[in-house]
This record gives structure tokens, sequence and C-alpha cells, in this order.
């Protein structure tokens, strides 16, 4: 049976997580339900993509993603149905898709939205998830929704290049606040060819070593080391990198604020 993760923005304070596992529970009760997360901060893309293409990326073929982001960024007319490397994504027409994927689908279907709906969290969840069980119903992709439909496309956030510098933002920080940049282990080795470098951030913090473990270091000093999804990480070893940098993630707010974008990048430094 069908083997669903559930990714949202909801919080976990009131009863709507469960009640959208109770829609779709309603549908059939055997399916799997997996809980990725729900406190991804609202209308934060860029941390919504990482959590999400990096979750995605370690299910069985032909699981199914339920993303329950940001769905009120516009009127919904329509959810989206993606096939792409053996998954099938969920998700509102918001621009996410083609961030988590860094490109577009496979495949992509729209799921029409009834006119006179009330559109709200759970309605959303059902419409998923009557998708799901028509596929595993056996239905073909192509005939429960409308084919090679328009649909909103966002470019993923991507670091910035030079010769002698690449320059990432933060796009996530964990539960311990370590500091997670959009810079993987390939674009950082891809641009260093071979050379020395300097991890640089607010202002006078610098780092010259990549670290394979928090432990490499000292109790209470910083480190670099590339995570278990591959991009770089800052942290303090027994410590909150976050809170004691001053740095803060990516957020809409941010970009708009001049004086604050030194704080939401790290730059390194080729030598």
């Amino acid at each position: 049976m069908a083997l669903i993760t559930l990714t949202s923005d909801i919080g976990s304070q009131d009863y709507l997580v469960g009640a959208l596992k109770g829609q779709l529970l309603q549908i059939n009760p055997a399916f799997t339900l997996v809980d990725i997360s729900h406190t991804l901060s609202p209308f934060n893309y860029p941390q919504a993509a990482y959590v999400c293409r990096n979750a995605i990326n370690n299910f069985p073929p032909y699981t199914f993603h339920l993303l329950l982001v940001n769905l009120f960024e516009k009127k919904p007319e329509q959810l989206l149905l993606a096939y792409h490397q053996e998954q099938y994504i969920l998700c509102a027409d918001n621009g996410l898709l083609t961030m988590i994927l860094e490109g577009k689908p496979e495949m992509v279907i729209g799921l029409p939205l009834e006119k006179t709906a009330n559109k709200n969290t759970l309605y959303c969840a059902r419409v998923m998830g009557q998708a799901v069980q028509e596929l595993q119903s056996g239905a073909s992709l192509l005939n429960i929704g409308i084919p090679d439909v328009s649909f909103t496309e966002t470019n993923h956030l991507r670091p910035l290049l030079s010769e002698s510098w690449i320059e990432g933002q933060i796009i996530f920080i964990d539960n311990f606040e370590n500091i997670v940049v959009n810079i993987t282990h390939a674009q950082f080795e891809e641009q260093r060819k071979g050379r020395s470098f300097k991890i640089v951030f607010k202002r006078n913090e610098v780092i010259s070593t990549i670290s394979e473990t928090y432990a490499d270091v000292p109790e209470g000093e910083k480190l670099a080391l590339f995570n278990a999804a591959g991009y770089l990480e800052i942290a303090i070893n027994k410590g909150n990198a976050a809170g004691l940098f001053g740095l803060q993630g990516f957020t809409e707010k941010s970009q708009n604020m001049q004086n604050r974008l030194f704080y939401q990048t790290v730059r390194i430094h080729f030598e």
C-alpha cells in the first residue's frame, strides 16, 4: 500500500496535522504515513526546498510526498502532482516544486479544485489523498488530472560564483543551531580546484579547514563540515553557532533589508 510522507508549515500547536492524517486515513486506512516536518518557517521557500529535497532523496521508489507548504500563496485553482526520478510529489502551484527539484519534473499534471469547495488545508489534503488512491488503484497518471499543465516555476537559490570565491546563503538552522549554507561539497571542490581556502562570515570569523565530525575540534570551538546531505555546515562543538554568531536563516524579510544581508551570507575565499 502507498507510503506517504507529510511535510508542512502548519506547526504542531493545534489539531490540523492530526486532522489531515484523519482525512487521508478515511480515504484508505492502509496508507502508511511518515512525518518529515510540520515546523517549516512560513514563506521560507529556500528552507522548505532544502528540507523536502533531502528527505525525498532517501525514500524508496514510488513514495508519495505530500507538501502542504504555503498552500495559499495565491487563490488556489489547482494542485500539482509531479513524477520525477521514481518519486511522486504533490504540492501547491506556488513555485516550490522546481526549487525542490532544481529544475523541471519529468512529468507534471494539474489536479483541479472544485470551484464551489471551501479550499482549506484539509480539502487540499483530501484532493491529494484521492489522487494517491486513484494511482494505487491502477489509474494512469495522465487520466487523473490535466496533463502538461502550466504551472509556476521558481529558480532555486544558487550560490554566487567567482574565480577566487564562492558565496552562499544560510538556508537552514537546525535544532542544535548549526548553520546550513547552500554550497554543496561538489560545488566547493569544483570551485576550489585544489587551492587552500578561508571560510569567512560575520566580518572577522574565519575557518580554514573542513572537519569530518564535530569532535574534530575542542569543545566550544567553531568548525565547518559537509553534512549528511552534502551541504556546507558551520557549527560549534557542543555549542549554538547561530545564536553565538548572530546569524539568521534566509527569509523574505532579509532580502529587503540590505543592512542585514551580511549576516545571511557565508563566503569562501580561494588562494
